[in-house]
């Protein structure tokens, strides 16, 4: 066992210091141990989200080193120890109290999402049919646990504060999933270019990057909506079309 020094953020939504604390740390501890620890030994009102302690969840997000992560997938090993490690609420978002962030806004941005509208059903049992390809395409969405990390890290969030005028990454990948599922009819484009903003994305991929559920976010969901959009709304052979198919 050796000890480490670990620098958390305390204090509410105002203001709020970086405090040292020293615990030791061994073989096989992930960054949400030591926090445990820290809380047993010297801070037993330091506020800590978190349920599953497996990845599953979402809810230990935060940032370490700087880096939007989760703490029960981080494991010490992985970081230097000699120097401070920092742990800090996720920074796109208001801090309520130490470690926890208020991620409300995601699930009032959830509610402006037109919801799945499927087209009737093919046969007269009430079934529908589909390919097993389009099926396969939005199951990589659905792993999304809404740690909210990849809303974290965008740079439209996080640095230019556009909460008023862009969804983020998550929710892109939910339009996606809706977008893309074989029996939804409904059309989300013109909400993705005006609403939702999504030109504001500029594809640095730092979403997929952070993703604990490793889904690609940029290139199979960011970038096909995106050409949807352009197809549907900038494409002038595909406004002539439209023009003559409703003549």
């Amino acid at each position: 066992m050796a000890k480490a020094t670990f620098k958390i953020r305390r204090g509410g939504r105002d203001g709020g210091e970086m405090v040292d604390y020293q615990t030791e740390v061994g073989e096989g501890m992930v960054v949400l141990d030591a926090v445990h620890q820290i809380q047993a030994e010297a801070a037993p009102d330091l506020a800590c989200r978190w349920n599953c302690k497996a990845g599953k969840c979402g809810s230990c997000s935060a940032e370490i080193n700087g880096k939007p992560s989760l703490m029960c997938m981080t494991r010490l090993d992985t970081i230097d120890t000699t120097k401070p490690v920092t742990i800090e609420p996720m920074r796109a978002f208001p801090a309520i109290k130490d470690l926890i962030a208020d991620v409300s806004w995601n699930y009032e941005v959830k509610k402006r999402i037109r919801k799945f509208n499927p087209r009737p059903p093919d046969a007269e049992d009430g079934t529908w049919r589909m390919s097993q390809e389009d099926v396969d395409r939005v199951q990589e969405f659905r792993k999304c646990i809404e740690c909210y990390l990849c809303q974290d890290v965008c740079h439209v969030l996080r640095d230019h504060v556009k909460h008023d005028e862009f969804i983020g990454p998550r929710f892109l990948v939910y339009s996606a999933a809706l977008e893309m599922h074989p029996l939804d009819v409904e059309n989300r484009t013109e909400d993705l270019k005006d609403m939702h903003g999504i030109g504001y994305c500029n594809i640095t991929k730092c979403c997929t990057k952070v993703c604990p559920e490793h889904i690609t976010i940029t290139d199979n969901a960011i970038i096909p909506l995106k050409e949807r959009v352009v197809d549907e709304h900038y494409d002038p052979i595909g406004r002539l079309v439209k023009i003559f198919r409703k003549k």
